[in-house]
């Protein structure tokens, strides 16, 4: 199960899934792009949910066996916390930590039985913040404990929990963030969304016998 697939490093890591035969099983955030990525995707299963509206993932049908689940949606509103409004607040909380936990709560039975792995991909904020990043790093802070606590308790259960801590990548949301910072974007300058999705996929890809915690990736 990936989130965020229809752009950055999602898109890339359901598009390399999809080739190499995996089944997929996408969140989309509305029903006409829910009918987008089935087109996509042959033979996934799309699910429509707003994750900016985490409760409505309550009513979600997911599978009785998941070998992974990839939260890699996210958003991000720059700003000081003099002038943050609440509204950007909750949204990136939201999306980027609240959906997460909950969606991670439904998966965990069928993680269970199949002693899956879930991979949350964080950001260089969850590490450190800097200013005019607040409520972003706030949020990639707290899946950063929301990864350490999951891996404590499911790790006798067989469920692995990396989290993998990219710096600036190559994206449309790194492009959203030059524009809020008023700098020329140069995509040349990052990561590459294919590096990042390398790593997901080694991580997903690890023998039974190991764990990766963790893993930070920056540009060069």
């Amino acid at each position: 199960m990936v989130t965020g697939a229809g752009s950055g490093i999602g898109e890339l890591l359901a598009r390399r899934l999809h080739e190499r035969g995996d089944h997929l099983v996408l969140l989309a955030r509305t029903p006409a792009r829910a009918e987008e990525l089935a087109a996509a995707y042959p033979g996934a299963d799309v699910l429509a949910a707003d994750l900016a509206d985490p409760a409505s993932l309550e009513s979600l049908a997911l599978p009785e066996r998941l070998d992974s689940v990839v939260h890699a949606a996210g958003v991000v509103e720059l700003g000081p916390v003099a002038e943050l409004s609440t509204a950007a607040w909750q949204e990136t909380l939201a999306v980027n930590l609240v959906a997460p936990a909950v969606l991670t709560r439904l998966a965990l039975p069928a993680l269970r039985a199949a002693r899956g792995t879930v991979v949350l991909v964080n950001s260089g904020a969850g590490l450190h913040a800097h200013a005019d990043w607040s409520a972003y790093a706030a949020s990639k802070h707290g899946l950063r404990g929301l990864a350490d606590s999951l891996r404590a308790e499911e790790g006798g259960a067989g469920v692995r929990v990396t989290s993998v801590f990219p710096g600036r990548t190559a994206t449309r949301m790194q492009e959203e963030v030059h524009r809020q910072e008023g700098k020329t974007y140069d995509a040349a300058a990052w990561i590459q969304p294919a590096t990042v999705v390398d790593l997901v996929l080694h991580v997903l890809d690890l023998p039974e016998d190991a764990v990766v915690p963790e893993v930070v990736v920056r540009p060069r």
